[in-house]
């Protein structure tokens, strides 16, 4: 690297790591406030609370406010060089925008890099924490009040149960039935069944089994019992921002069961997973789109140069939530919703690449 590239490379870092401590801050503060009633609620501890929540709050805004905090550090860079006619001097002096753009590049790849580490492995991590912290403390009591259960628990096997208390973690009106084709083989029902957690098994109540052999039916009453089912409490659990908190290896695996189990929420997951993949594209993107506004003099000077990098990067969010919320009530791709604002940004940075001096 040249000193030049060093020089833009050290601003461009240290901006970024300077707006995002202060951007997140802002929003910790305003987050206190408002979660200060239940805080002293539960009579918490200053200690308790930011080692359980704003520890583990703050990275979790870090990556998700990213798009914003490089761009704007990169239209606070670029924009003070501007000013300083630095920009010109350079272009003057025989270098391309193309080579003037690597250094920003090189920062960016240093940004993706860690960004993908966080947002497959440490963030999730965090999450755990700071999502059960939520749940105890500042959310109401979770409470599984679906009706008519059925779950795929096997390639035959079908769970059915009309209710499910999970305080007691006790099923109602269970029926276990193996299913080959079209055709029902076996049903086993019972009253009630309930988790033991000390043996980690099923207990259920006297059961009726009926078996069913072309126009045979035979029945059998079997007493009560405990038995092991690919089922457990957790799948009636809350799943309060669940996939916040699963690293990427966690979230493919619960993908894969939730598609074998023929479950309808699987686009939550998959915009998640896909979202990961496409953020550290976004930053390089964003970079250089920051890079190609801010690098001639503004009559607005900085500020209004920032400014416009705030409403882009803003605008940047929106398509994020929008594409998310679409592909979350099934009208649009998951893997499409999560690319859809990199792909319109891409065409706005090459639209604007060909004004830029060369």
């Amino acid at each position: 690297m040249k000193l030049l590239d060093k020089y833009i490379i050290q601003k461009f870092l240290t901006s970024f790591f300077f707006v995002v401590v202060v951007l997140v801050a802002v929003i910790c503060v305003i987050d206190f406030t408002e979660k200060n009633d239940d805080f002293i609620q539960h009579n918490l501890s200053a200690g308790q609370i930011i080692s359980e929540y704003y520890i583990n709050l703050f990275p979790y805004y870090a990556n998700l406010l990213s798009p914003i905090t490089v761009f704007i550090s990169v239209v606070f860079v670029t924009a003070r060089l501007a000013a300083r006619t630095e920009i010109v001097a350079i272009l003057a002096s025989g270098v391309s925008f193309k080579r003037l753009l690597l250094p920003y590049w090189m920062g960016a790849a240093v940004i993706s890099v860690v960004t993908f580490g966080l947002t497959g492995w440490g963030i999730p991590q965090a999450n755990k924490t700071r999502v059960a912290f939520e749940k105890k403390y500042i959310k109401n009591p979770f409470r599984y009040d679906a009706r008519n259960i059925h779950i795929k628990i096997g390639p035959k096997s079908y769970v059915y149960m009309e209710s499910y208390d999970n305080s007691s973690n006790t099923g109602y009106k269970f029926a276990l039935e193996t299913i080959e084709g079209t055709k029902l083989r076996r049903r086993l029902t019972a009253d009630v069944i309930s988790w033991d957690s000390t043996r980690r098994a099923w207990h259920l109540t006297p059961q009726l089994v009926r078996t069913f052999k072309g126009p045979q039916e035979t029945l059998q009453t079997v007493p009560a019992r405990d038995t092991t089912l690919n089922l457990f409490p957790k799948d009636f659990a809350s799943t309060y921002r669940l996939s916040e908190t699963l690293t990427l290896p966690e979230l493919n695996r619960y993908i894969k069961q939730k598609i074998e189990r023929g479950a309808d929420d699987t686009q939550i997951y998959l915009s998640e997973k896909y979202e990961r993949y496409a953020y550290p594209y976004a930053i390089f993107i964003l970079t250089t789109i920051g890079v190609v506004l801010s690098a001639r003099k503004s009559r607005a000077g900085v500020g209004g140069q920032i400014a416009l990098g705030f409403v882009l990067a803003f605008i940047f969010i929106i398509f994020v939530i929008l594409s998310r919320n679409l592909a979350q009530v099934g009208d649009m791709s998951p893997m499409l919703a999560a690319w859809v604002p990199s792909i319109v940004f891409t065409f706005i940075g090459a639209a604007l690449y060909r004004f830029v001096p060369q």
